[in-house]
């Protein structure tokens, strides 16, 4: 009991160090996994392989902007190995870059939730939310095997 009090208070007061550096991991594998399959949905549509969904395309732009918030923060220097992580050295040799990175992808996320309101306005801009991952994953994400 004690500790959830105090966890809550360091939350309270944005002292991000008191977590575990596996929790830090385990949220970031989920907030990913989430962004995986949101961008699974956007792909599809943007490919033309499942019909456009308007209402669709905004909740899963919504997923990715939750990520885009909340992940970066999720790379405390303790939380380099361990817990399943796929993230490479490079994050934290480049942080500036990975950060500029996500601030970048918050931005795209943003402007794509603002101007998609049709398939059209959708396909237009997709193509820019999408390089945002892949440049990314490039760099700083182990491949799988």
């Amino acid at each position: 009991m004690k500790r959830l009090a105090t966890v809550a208070v360091l939350s309270m007061l944005g002292i991000s160090g008191a977590f575990p550096a596996a929790d830090a991991i385990a949220q970031r594998r989920a907030l990913m996994h989430d962004d995986g399959i949101a961008a699974k949905k956007l792909f599809d549509m943007a490919k033309g392989t499942v019909p456009f969904n308007l209402a669709v395309v905004q909740a899963s732009l919504k997923t990715l902007a939750t990520g885009a918030e909340k992940t970066p923060l999720l790379f405390p220097d303790d939380s380099k190995t361990g817990g399943g992580t796929a993230a490479l050295p490079a994050i934290w040799e480049n942080k500036a870059d990975f950060d500029a990175r996500f601030a970048k992808f918050n931005k795209d996320v943003a402007e794509a939730i603002a101007k998609t309101k049709d398939e059209a306005s959708f396909k237009a801009i997709a193509p820019q939310v999408f390089e945002n991952c892949s440049g990314c994953h490039e760099r700083y994400k182990a491949k799988s095997n």
